[in-house]
């Protein structure tokens, strides 16, 4: 998938919102932008934690 529809379509298959809602308007590229960095922000958070569990069960 092309950079730009997957930055479009990914808050979408993250259930943050509906594809028609990108369709009609209803969402700006500022919501989507914003959407997509929480999206970033949850992800870099679960390696984190994910990382600090593996190296704290290592020892």
């Amino acid at each position: 998938m092309a950079k730009g529809r997957s930055f479009l379509l990914r808050p979408v298959h993250a259930r943050m919102c509906s594809y028609e809602s990108i369709k009609d308007g209803t969402l700006t590229l500022a919501d989507i932008a914003l959407m997509n960095e929480s999206l970033d922000v949850e992800a870099e958070n679960n390696y984190l934690i994910k990382k600090w569990q593996a190296d704290n069960n290592e020892r």
